[in-house]
């Protein structure tokens, strides 16, 4: 039986080091295809493909969701929850400097800053979801209940359906 060789990125060493079980999902990284595209190479339902957000506050704080594949957020819903005036997403080189990693293989594990990580509350009713492993083409599939125990996870309700 051969070894899956895959990635030793921060959000794996993170894993490792709390001792949390994944399973490890490589597949082949399409730059416009998001979540859709990784949902179809390893066929699961999109929905339990979890993106990672970069977002900041209209004062430039940074902070990441969590969200459903097939969902989108609602920024103006987020950014009442805050008490701030807007939600956007963070420019590409701006996310980057905080998180350590680059678009498209964004994991809310092991950031270079801590961050503060919003997740849509229905994430934590599946049994497993697959979230980015820290690079592109890499997914890691886990339990949203012992991820949730490891970060510092805010529930919010800010889905839009697609």
């Amino acid at each position: 039986m051969s070894k899956t060789v895959y990635p030793i990125t921060p959000a794996i060493r993170f894993l490792r080091e709390k001792h949390i079980q994944f399973i490890p999902h490589l597949y082949f990284y399409d730059e416009h295809g998001g979540t859709r595209a990784s949902s179809i190479a390893l066929g699961v339902p999109e929905h339990r493909v979890i993106k990672t957000l970069v977002l900041e506050t209209d004062e430039r704080k940074p902070l990441l969701v969590l969200m459903h594949g097939d969902c989108e957020v609602s920024t103006k819903q987020l950014a009442r929850i805050l008490g701030v005036k807007r939600v956007e997403p963070c420019s590409e080189a701006s996310a980057h400097r905080h998180t350590g990693y680059l678009f498209g293989g964004t994991s809310p594990i092991g950031t270079r800053s801590t961050l503060p990580v919003y997740a849509e509350r229905t994430i934590f009713d599946l049994t497993t979801i697959y979230i980015n492993g820290g690079k592109r083409g890499f997914l890691v599939e886990v339990d949203p209940a012992v991820l949730k125990a490891a970060l510092p996870v805010i529930d919010v309700v800010v889905a839009l359906t697609l």
